[in-house]
């Protein structure tokens, strides 16, 4: 099963590519807020005791790469959706 998202693509704009083992997303926030939401995401996952679960490289003008390992993959979407990045989320076959 994976996730369907959907976001407002005047605040947030997304990509997500399969890579072996992880998924690399490309996230470009559009506001100053949803930068700050994006920021606080990834502080959740860089305080954990897991290392490896989404790796994060930040770039200028608020973008920002993710490479989400596939066992962590619900927990980084609902993350988006937490900090109000995503609109909705839902289950598909």
């Amino acid at each position: 099963m994976r996730l369907i998202y959907r976001y407002n693509n005047a605040v947030v704009q997304i990509s997500e590519t399969p890579n072996e083992a992880d998924i690399e997303f490309k996230i470009h926030t559009l506001t100053d807020e949803h930068w700050a939401g994006f920021k606080e995401l990834q502080k959740s996952f860089e305080d954990n005791e897991i290392y490896t679960d989404v790796l994060f490289y930040a770039y200028e003008d608020h973008r920002c790469t993710a490479i989400v390992r596939q066992d962590y993959y619900v927990d980084f979407i609902l993350g988006l959706l937490k900090h109000q990045l995503l609109e909705s989320v839902e289950w598909t076959k």
